[in-house]
């Protein structure tokens, strides 16, 4: 009888080498998929489209850095009162800076900059939904989670805008997945505390959120978890205060007028008008992906585990019961709480996908899943970017014989502000060829530059010897000598 032949070991430089990896090592593609690609997918589609979501995205934050670091701008009544804190304009500003010195003269060249850091906060944020999901329902399930909240519609149009709803939400997705953890509790305590902080420095409104996740943790008996964290909100909050005392000359000045001017005083709607709960009724409906609502009988299923209730759910249902009672109300109000909805939903679904028997229609219906949460992003916010406007201005003012701009069928807070023109000139803007702004800029002639939309008042302004010079989109660009 012939001995069977040995069997070859493995090839060290094959097998070896591909056996049992260490976790680590096994986990680094998603976070390059999340960090690389769609981490970047709000910063890039922001600075490409230009345009604005809301006034507040250029004179809540891109102006007044402009301020900051030019010595010139149009500040907005907030900062004349002191209603806003200068951290993130001052970040903002010393980028503005940096940009000056590395050359980068062109409004897109450092509206890249500034999104930069704006990028891998983003990145962080997604990681965070990720390391959330993964406890809920393994690797896969983080991919799916992050996925699904990174492609979510409004989080594609929001992450990428310098707007106080964009960075607070990023910092709040943050703190929750730190304070979720149940290992290492000093770490998720100071970590969650630190980004707790910072969501309210971004955003004075989101103090709501913070208050409810605070809540969640006394209710679990976390007492080591919520101790660390106050401490560590505490050190932001001091800095805060240090802060309104060097640029506004006492401190906690801008957080104690925002108080006053938003609850104490009823300032907020009388100035800006008062809606009825229902107000957001269809903004919401339209702004959550339909499958967040397949995932609520799924859902059930927590109520059987400790603790019951996951804590970006808690605070995303007092977040938008408080909104909906507070009389001033914008669409915008809800992106916080939408996106929390989805991070607290998104584990449900990969779990449930994850229990399918069959892999293709598991991958299917995943497929799906991700493809509605894109789509959201058509009906929730309803808005008109103007980006096109954004990019004819930048086009109008480049060389150096612009000497000033009109801006038609346009009121002042949706233009783009000095930082768009990158440059200190008389500008102004008007909507019919009545305007007394209009009649003074033709008779200007500084103002040898204009931009009108739709061919608004294009007879006028070549009566007064503009010629077109560039179609941007539905905008005009026209130039006289």
């Amino acid at each position: 009888m012939t001995a069977p032949a040995p069997v070859p070991a493995p090839s060290p430089s094959l097998e070896s080498g591909l056996e049992a990896p260490p976790p680590v090592v096994r986990r680094r593609w998603p976070q390059v998929l999340l960090l690389g690609v769609v981490g970047l997918l709000p910063a890039v589609l922001a600075v490409v489209q230009l345009g604005r979501l809301h006034p507040d995205e250029v004179y809540q934050f891109l102006e007044p850095a402009w301020f900051r670091a030019h010595g010139y701008g149009v500040l907005a009544w907030e900062w004349r009162v002191g209603l806003r804190n200068w951290a993130l304009p001052g970040v903002a500003a010393g980028l503005l800076r940096l940009a000056d010195v590395l050359g980068l003269t062109h409004p897109v060249a450092y509206r890249t900059l500034l999104a930069l850091p704006q990028a891998a906060l983003h990145g962080w944020m997604l990681w965070a939904v990720y390391r959330f999901a993964e406890r809920r329902a393994g690797p896969m399930g983080g991919l799916f989670s992050a996925l699904a909240v990174g492609l979510y519609g409004p989080v594609l149009l929001f992450a990428g805008r310098t707007l106080g709803e964009s960075l607070s939400t990023a910092f709040l997705v943050v703190a929750l997945e730190a304070l979720d953890r149940t290992e290492r509790p000093a770490r998720a305590g100071l970590v969650g505390g630190l980004a707790l902080g910072l969501a309210v420095v971004a955003r004075y409104g989101s103090a709501v959120m913070v208050l409810a996740a605070l809540v969640w943790l006394g209710m679990g008996r976390r007492w080591r978890v919520l101790a660390l964290a106050c401490l560590s909100g505490v050190g932001v909050a001091l800095g805060l205060g240090a802060l309104d005392a060097a640029t506004w000359g006492r401190p906690f000045h801008s957080l104690l007028a925002y108080v006053d001017f938003n609850v104490l005083s009823g300032q907020a709607e009388k100035q800006f008008g008062a809606s009825p709960p229902v107000f957001y009724l269809w903004p919401f409906l339209t702004g959550v992906p339909l499958w967040v609502w397949a995932a609520a009988p799924l859902g059930l299923r927590s109520l059987f585990r400790r603790p019951a209730l996951s804590l970006p759910l808690w605070c995303a249902g007092v977040y938008l019961a408080v909104i909906t009672a507070t009389p001033h109300k914008e669409e915008r109000f809800l992106y916080p709480g939408l996106v929390l909805l989805v991070m607290a939903a998104a584990p449900a679904v990969a779990d449930f996908l994850r229990g399918l028997a069959h892999a293709r229609l598991s991958a299917g219906l995943g497929a799906l899943v991700l493809a509605a949460t894109l789509v959201t992003g058509h009906s929730y916010p309803p808005v008109d970017l103007r980006g096109d406007q954004f990019r004819a201005i930048v086009s109008a003012t480049r060389d150096d014989s612009a000497h000033g701009l009109l801006i038609v069928n346009e009121g002042l807070w949706g233009a783009g502000g000095y930082f768009y023109l990158g440059k200190n000139i008389p500008w102004g803007t008007c909507d019919w060829p009545q305007d007394a702004n209009f009649q003074g800029a033709m008779r200007d002639r500084r103002i040898n530059r204009a931009v009108t939309f739709e061919g608004r008042a294009l007879d006028e302004l070549q009566a007064a010897g503009f010629r077109v010079v560039e179609q941007v989109g539905r905008e005009t660009v026209l130039a006289r000598d």
